[in-house]
């Protein structure tokens, strides 16, 4: 069982209209392999494993209106009692806390900048079984308009540490953040945020946006697009890694990060 600290991502499912297709093209693109569907109870939510481990699930939407999306689930001891400190620190309850079986109790909520993620409190299901290593789940960021009242919002309902790793170069406003008590820095950091500038279509919204990581982002990226996929964002290097960010065949966007890619002899690549 992995150990997270409040307010750490411990959990990610897409929303798809066609969870066969899904399992197709997630199957293909990370060899993960889907336990029998829960169930109408439990709306029908598939379970997704990399050799054997559970590292996320696919859902179908139960209403065409509803976004085709990955969600990401922040852990938390006391589901009822975040959920008040969300309300209090200027945010949203999209869906109240509710039990989940025995599997847990499930919330989702909005910052003040519209974006949507979830609580997860664990019963019976604790959240990733494997992360950090190729196919799972490696790191979240929030994409937002609203800088200051988003930063004072998670400062107040996870009491995170946060840096700011800014870069004036290029615009960049980013920060991550670490958990309360640790030391702020990337060796600790479970978040980051991230400023939608005028770099970004106007039409984009608020939005999590999860990574998974890969041994070959390149790869990656070409089986997604032979798969349906498309690139929203090409592949790139930065100092934690080689990323892209790409919608699956049915729109729900997330980024891959692996290695930096290397020059013969072992330098990194500019």
């Amino acid at each position: 069982m992995t150990a997270f600290a409040e307010g750490s991502p411990c959990w990610v499912d897409a929303s798809l209209p066609d969870v066969e297709a899904g399992k197709r093209f997630y199957g293909e693109l990370f060899g993960w392999t889907f336990g029998d569907s829960a169930g109408a109870e439990y709306g029908h939510y598939t379970q997704a494993y990399s050799r054997g481990r559970n590292v996320a699930a696919l859902a179908p939407k139960p209403d065409g209106r509803m976004p085709t999306v990955w969600g990401i689930y922040l852990y938390t001891v006391d589901a009822y009692a975040c959920a008040a400190r969300i309300r209090a620190a200027g945010g949203q309850m999209v869906m109240d806390p509710q039990p989940v079986g025995p599997y847990g109790t499930a919330a989702m909520a909005a910052d003040p900048g519209g974006a949507v993620f979830g609580l997860w409190q664990p019963g019976t299901h604790h959240g990733f079984e494997a992360q950090g290593e190729p196919y799972t789940y490696r790191w979240a960021e929030v994409y937002t308009r609203a800088r200051d009242a988003v930063d004072v919002f998670y400062a107040k309902v996870f009491g995170y540490v946060p840096e700011d790793q800014d870069d004036p170069a290029s615009g960049i406003e980013y920060r991550v953040w670490s958990p309360p008590g640790s030391a702020p820095g990337s060796a600790t950091a479970v978040l980051g945020r991230s400023v939608i500038t005028d770099a970004f279509p106007e039409i984009m919204p608020s939005h999590f946006l999860a990574y998974f990581a890969v041994p070959d982002c390149d790869q990656s990226v070409a089986t997604a697009q032979r798969l349906g996929g498309r690139v929203t964002a090409d592949p790139v290097d930065t100092p934690y890694g080689r990323i892209a960010v790409v919608a699956d065949n049915q729109g729900a966007v997330f980024g891959l990060l692996s290695e930096p890619r290397t020059k013969a002899g072992g330098e990194s690549r500019p």
